[in-house]
């Protein structure tokens, strides 16, 4: 009777793990974002929110607001490459099982039928220090499989600074200076009065 409890449990935990799984990705996905009648410029900056570069795009957002009021700024994370991010969702998975069931007193090894080793025992009997170890190796594992080190610019889609290819972030200056001639040339574009639509 206790173990059918202890596999329905299981079963129940798995469940919730996939299902957070599948929540976050069906999040992650990106929408497409609907067509702007409106001619302003738009500023886009994708950067490494685990690097600490949150602060550097508002910093930079407000500078560049203040100079161009009229330019629309928008900032995200940048997704980290191939399968980083897919094997940071698998590792937050198992960080959440492993801490559920040494909270929980259940013994994955039991439940498939071998004998459970002297580490998980340990783990039981110090529960609290067991789920912190786990839980701050889990996020540091996590941290760096999705730090990607970027801060990415593009303006009207146009990329016009990337940190992965300079290896730096831009001076403000340096970006005013991108900023102007884009616009400029953005403006001076006209279209063709003899094209035929």
């Amino acid at each position: 009777m206790d173990s059918t409890y202890r596999n329905l449990a299981l079963l129940c935990l798995c469940l919730c793990a996939g299902y957070a799984l599948v929540v976050q990705g069906v999040a992650a996905e990106k929408e497409i974002p609907a067509t702007n009648l409106v001619a302003a410029p738009k500023m886009t900056f994708l950067y490494c929110y685990s690097c600490g570069y949150r602060k550097a795009f508002e910093d930079y957002a407000n500078l560049v607001i203040e100079k161009y009021p009229y330019v629309e700024i928008d900032g995200a994370n940048y997704d980290p490459p191939g399968m980083n991010y897919i094997l940071s969702k698998l590792i937050f998975a198992l960080k959440i099982i492993i801490i559920v069931s040494v909270i929980g007193s259940f013994s994955p090894f039991t439940f498939l039928g071998m004998n459970t080793p002297t580490w998980w025992n340990h783990l039981q009997t110090n529960k609290i220090y067991a789920c912190m170890m786990i839980f701050f190796l889990g996020n540091m594992i996590e941290s760096q499989l999705i730090s990607s080190g970027a801060f990415e610019i593009t303006l009207n889609d146009v990329p016009v600074w990337s940190k992965l290819q300079t290896g730096r972030i831009p001076a403000p200056q340096e970006l005013m200076q991108i900023i102007d001639n884009q616009l400029q040339f953005s403006n001076k574009v006209q279209e063709n009065p003899d094209f035929v639509k």
